[in-house]
Formats: C-alpha cells, sequence, structure tokens
C-alpha cells in the first residue's frame, strides 16, 4: 500500500500538476491499472487499454463536468 501510495503522490505532484477534485477518481484509476498491470510490456498494457475502450463514448461535457441541466460542482 505504501508503495502504490507513493507512485500515486508522485504522479499527482509531478506529472500532471494542477488536479482537479473533479477528476481525482481518474487519476487514481489510472495509477491502479498501471500499478496492477506493471509486470507486462508498454505493448501489452496498451493493448489491454485498448480493449477496453472499444464502444464506450465520452463527451467534453462529461469530461469537464458541464453535463445538461447539472452546474460544476453538484
Amino acid at each position: 500500500m505504501e508503495n502504490f501510495w507513493s507512485l500515486l503522490k508522485r504522479a499527482l505532484k509531478g506529472t500532471y500538476v494542477s488536479v482537479e477534485p473533479f477528476h481525482l477518481q481518474a487519476y487514481c484509476d489510472e495509477q491502479a491499472f498501471r500499478y496492477n498491470n506493471r509486470k507486462i510490456t508498454d505493448a501489452e498494457r496498451f493493448c489491454i487499454a485498448m480493449t477496453q475502450i472499444v464502444g464506450r463514448r465520452l463527451t467534453y461535457a462529461e469530461l469537464t463536468g458541464k453535463t445538461e441541466g447539472r452546474p460544476v460542482g453538484e
């Protein structure tokens, strides 16, 4: 757990720098994916990620938290 927490903090402070609380779950999910698949190659990890996004759609409004009829922060 300490190793994962250390990697997450390093990513948030070094790679992503400015993290909005709205997106924090996405950053945590990405780090969990990377940590759980750390023993495979980058190419294999990329193939796994691509198979998991087939048929999914993310709109700009969903990405930015500005869905219809709902102001940001609610």
